[in-house]
């Protein structure tokens, strides 16, 4: 897929969910860079986390956008040129199982055709997983690294009951083949799992963890890291197809134990073993086009035109 021409009609920019820990950041960076900003929210609670934002700050207008209601995310796409998408749970439906990808699938189509709909939206930046590239039964033989060629098995995942892998690669797969049928000019960012205050051992990414520790392919992303890749993304011109994100791997017994005392903190802490310390995974997976895309991106504020 071949880079497409980005010329922004205005500075005006939507964040959709803007109420997680990466919708809510975007928000914040964004509105530094200069950005006028519409915040999408599924409920009307979640606005109380941006409110005082919108005291503070005229260039941010909050949208209640119903992934289901195709009427209310139109109403928060007018007038602007970009869309940074991610998904959030319902509220009623936190937990992901088989139904949950359904959910996903219908959101993520819904946001895609009012995309195209919106004739001032020139770029979508849409958060999928690295979930949806690593999950596969030949992973253990692939011979070169896994980068963003790859897609996670469907009937693999299935078989496996992987539902977030099985949602992200449904779900991402959905919008580019509608995003290609609509000539949308959609970029995907695949990230590892988000290191953040909230994180659980709940977290759906986890399912399996044990398996993509083995095979050199657990990667986790920053926060900070997250957002500057989204907003290079948008921002690059010669941004195109998947990027995955990350910048660390879990690939040493020291960084798998530091990561399980975060997820399980009242837990006793695990013996270390001199053998096991020095024991380093080989990394199979690769974030080369993602770093050379980044090369030079300063995540300061700034102005734009």
């Amino acid at each position: 897929m071949a880079p497409a021409s980005f010329n922004p009609i205005s500075n005006t920019v939507c964040v959709m969910d803007a109420s997680g820990n990466l919708g809510l950041s975007l928000v914040q960076r964004l509105l530094q860079r200069g950005y006028m900003v519409h915040a999408a929210v599924q409920n009307h609670n979640c606005e109380l986390q941006l409110n005082g934002l919108s005291c503070e700050n005229k260039k941010l207008k909050i949208f209640y956008a119903d992934p289901f209601d195709y009427k209310s995310i139109i109403d928060a796409l007018r007038g602007c040129s970009g869309l940074f998408y991610t998904f959030e749970p319902p509220e009623d439906q936190p937990t992901y199982d088989e139904s949950m990808t359904e959910v996903e699938v219908r959101a993520a189509h819904n946001v895609l055709e009012a995309c195209a709909h919106t004739e001032t939206i020139d770029k979508v930046v849409f958060t999928s997983s690295a979930t949806a590239v690593i999950w596969r039964d030949d992973r253990k033989s692939e011979i070169a690294d896994f980068d963003e060629r790859h897609w996670s098995d469907i009937n693999f995942c299935r078989k496996f009951k992987l539902w977030h892998a099985l949602s992200k690669t449904l779900a991402e797969k959905t919008t580019w083949a509608l995003a290609m049928d609509r000539g949308v000019n959609m970029v995907s960012v695949n990230a590892g799992l988000l290191v953040s205050p909230d994180l659980s051992i709940k977290n759906p990414y986890l399912t399996g963890a044990a398996e993509l520790y083995e095979d050199g392919v657990f990667v986790t992303v920053d926060l900070n890291f997250l957002v500057d890749a989204h907003i290079c993304i948008y921002e690059d011109v010669s941004s195109y197809g998947r990027y995955l994100c990350f910048n660390h791997v879990v690939n040493r017994h020291e960084d798998a134990i530091e990561l399980a005392s975060m997820l399980t903190p009242a837990a006793p802490s695990l013996p270390q073993s001199c053998d096991q310390d020095v024991k380093i995974i080989q990394q199979r997976i690769s974030n080369k086009k993602l770093n050379e895309l980044m090369v030079g991106f300063e995540s300061g504020p700034q102005l734009v035109d």
